[in-house]
């Protein structure tokens, strides 16, 4: 559900986190039994930063978030927000969030959970409206929430988390569900709030989101940091490029593969598509058009957050 303060918007505003760090992790563990959940993280996030945090299913994803969000406590190491303990932070009004599950009540409208929302925390209708407007869901105003898709459900939950404009807003999975047109639409409402301040974290296993719309890239596994940085940073951390080309048939492809074995890194076929990662993409191509392979359609790329990720987490899980 949405984490949301425990005080008015008078409160919140009266003291600021001025220019301390929204997220900062020393040494962080998290044991469930014989389970290293997480297993020494050091991680700090920047004021205004848009920050994707990625990994593998297990990989600590979700148990680090909800130690920043105060929903558990570290086993050892530090967690801060804004200079304090997450709680102080979650009370202050300073942290929302938007989880995979729970949080709305089913027979209540879309319209009164925002509603509902402003009133608790002391914002006036305007408020309320500014942000259905914001995320789109004017169309749904009048839905029972029991009656809404899982995508709008979690439309609902990003709403409500914008009402007391967040200082940190955290995000778990926040477009499963969605259509491409409402993952475009929600990742404009999430820009916007970063625009106006807000400093945002999300978790997703959609790589393209993380591509297209993160500042910052850091790819947890084995619940250990293995890869930080910005766009850039994160795809030259694989070297080479990406050759895709399309075949007549799957066993013309298959033959092609078998081609340029000795020349790349890892290789993948899809019906009658191969794709291959290769440091030395001219020899590839060559190759493939000396031999006459039957190759067409060939597209050469540089390496995406996919191809960083798979090269990362290929046997990485514990």
């Amino acid at each position: 559900m949405p984490v949301t303060p425990t005080q008015s918007r008078s409160q919140t505003t009266a003291a600021p986190p001025g220019a301390l760090d929204p997220i900062v992790l020393r040494g962080v563990h998290k044991h469930f039994a014989a389970v290293r959940a997480v297993d020494g993280v050091d991680l700090t996030v920047r004021d205004g930063q848009v920050v994707a945090f990625l990994g593998p299913n297990g990989a600590g994803k979700t148990t680090t978030l909800d130690m920043v969000l105060a929903l558990s406590d570290p086993t050892a190491g530090t967690v801060q927000v804004f200079g304090q303990a997450p709680r102080r932070a979650v009370d202050a009004g300073l942290v929302a969030a938007v989880t995979q599950s729970g949080g709305l009540i089913p027979n209540v409208s879309v319209w009164r959970h925002i509603r509902l929302m402003a009133d608790l925390f002391g914002y006036p209708v305007e408020r309320a409206r500014e942000v259905m407007a914001q995320t789109k869901l004017e169309p749904l105003a009048k839905r029972q929430t029991k009656l809404c898709s899982g995508g709008e459900r979690q439309r609902v939950k990003f709403a409500m988390a914008l009402v007391t404009r967040p200082r940190l807003l955290i995000l778990d999975e926040p477009t499963t569900g969605m259509d491409v047109n409402a993952r475009r639409d929600f990742w404009a409402g999430v820009h916007e709030a970063a625009d106006q301040g807000t400093t945002v974290l999300f978790a997703t296993h959609y790589l393209e989101e993380a591509d297209e719309y993160a500042d910052r890239v850091v790819i947890l596994v084995g619940g250990q940091i293995v890869a930080d940085g910005s766009i850039g940073e994160i795809r030259n951390l694989v070297s080479g490029r990406t050759v895709t080309c399309e075949f007549s048939n799957p066993d013309q492809a298959s033959t092609a593969a078998a081609l340029v074995q000795d020349l790349v890194d890892s290789s993948r076929l899809q019906g009658s598509q191969l794709i291959v990662r290769s440091r030395d993409s001219d020899a590839v191509l060559e190759r493939l058009i000396v031999r006459r392979a039957g190759a067409r359609d060939i597209l050469v790329a540089g390496q995406s957050v996919e191809d960083v990720f798979v090269a990362l987490t290929e046997g990485g899980q514990r």
